[in-house]
């Protein structure tokens, strides 16, 4: 009879491999806060539609839960994460970890819990504020200023989780974790862009100096500083590609969906969820980012803000100026670009308003002045980015 004999692997090899045989998976918290940004950006684009179609109705909508849900995910797998490495947790999790008040955990969920803890506190402030004042006069209340920290800290702790595991991982692993961090990214982007919502949602103030003064303070901090971290030599093309199409999605399923306006006083009959317009062209500018950026390597990196701000700021102008009118055309009241969707608050004698393009500047010195402020935000938001992509790309824990 054959005899086989087990040759016993020692313990030694046997703790090599396994940090080896753990980078080859992405790990599970990694992909709740995936689940988490996902389901807040979608409740939140959600919530803004349910505003303008049926009004503020109750607490328990759809839009709020998803939100809410986001910040679920994240307080219990922040939590949970944080307590196994704090008494649970080896040698290898410790090491990867910080210390703060005593309990040990990845710097990203102590951020992301944070920001999970301010969405949930904002749910109740948020509740009684509309009970004791009725409606919203503007976007940023009180509960709402909470509530949108809450949800940027929340990305930002999930955004640093997946740096510090991709700076820590190599080969197929790194790749599957920088694309899951570009994917985070566009969606903390499709965030940045319902904040300006007022301004750069407004397409009446597409020749208006404000517009490009505040597109060129949220977009080039994202797309330069996640870029960065992603260390993909087109990242900030990618995202806002994939702002373009998360966007253009909403702007054509949200009508598929019905609906009907549950406050008064009704102007406009609503029939079905309400889109948010049109997104915007914030794509030429990207593609300008990263050939500048690409280009100009062996230059100090304020001479690539410079150059980069600049070039985002005029291929912003080029393309959206002219797109302008175009959209204040018959030709873009369709389902494509959706500027025949109104509120039900807005009566149909004001519909030309949408139509017709307004000045938010008094004059043109007001004009040309806010046009430099505008180029001075956009070169300091590259440059702020490329720092905070820079700090990303070093952080291990």
């Amino acid at each position: 009879m054959a005899q086989s004999a087990q040759i016993p692997l020692p313990a030694s090899a046997a703790v090599t491999d396994l940090p080896s045989i753990r980078a080859r998976v992405v790990p599970w918290y990694i992909w709740s806060s995936v689940l988490a940004i996902t389901s807040t950006t979608v409740g939140l684009y959600w919530d803004i539609s349910w505003h303008i179609g049926i009004g503020r109705d109750t607490f328990w909508t759809p839009a709020h839960l998803a939100i809410q849900f986001g910040a679920v995910i994240t307080g219990l797998s922040c939590a949970y994460l944080i307590l196994h490495t704090t008494f649970a947790g080896d040698d290898e999790s410790r090491e990867s970890s910080v210390r703060i008040w005593g309990m040990r955990g990845p710097l990203g969920a102590f951020i992301a819990a944070w920001g999970g803890f301010a969405m949930l506190t904002s749910a109740p402030f948020d509740n009684w504020w509309h009970q004791s004042f009725g409606l919203d006069i503007a976007i940023l209340s009180p509960p709402h200023v909470v509530l949108v920290i809450g949800i940027f800290v929340m990305g930002l702790g999930g955004l640093i989780l997946t740096t510090s595991q991709m700076n820590r991982s190599t080969g197929k692993t790194r790749d599957q974790l920088s694309r899951l961090l570009l994917y985070s990214g566009s969606l903390l982007l499709c965030l940045l862009f319902m904040l300006g919502y007022e301004y750069i949602g407004d397409q009446t103030l597409m020749h208006s100096a404000i517009y490009y003064r505040v597109l060129g303070m949220i977009a080039p901090v994202a797309l330069v500083g996640i870029g960065r971290a992603s260390t993909h030599r087109w990242a900030a093309t990618i995202l806002a590609t994939a702002y373009t199409g998360w966007w253009l999605a909403g702007n054509w399923i949200m009508p598929l969906l019905p609906a009907q306006a549950k406050l008064g006083p009704v102007f406009t009959p609503i029939t079905h969820m309400i889109p948010l317009g049109f997104p915007v062209l914030v794509l030429p500018g990207a593609v300008v980012l990263d050939l500048v950026l690409n280009r100009l390597t062996d230059h100090g990196d304020t001479v690539k803000a410079i150059a980069a701000g600049t070039g985002f700021l005029a291929a912003s102008l080029v393309v959206n100026w002219p797109f302008a009118d175009f959209m204040m055309s018959g030709y873009a009241r369709n389902w494509v670009f959706a500027m025949n969707e109104f509120g039900y608050s807005v009566p149909p004698s004001e519909y030309h308003l949408a139509w017709t393009l307004q000045r938010y500047e008094n004059t043109s010195t007001e004009f040309w002045i806010g046009m430099v402020i505008a180029l001075v935000a956009t070169v300091l938001s590259v440059r702020i980015g490329m720092l905070w992509g820079d700090w990303m790309r070093r952080i291990q824990r």
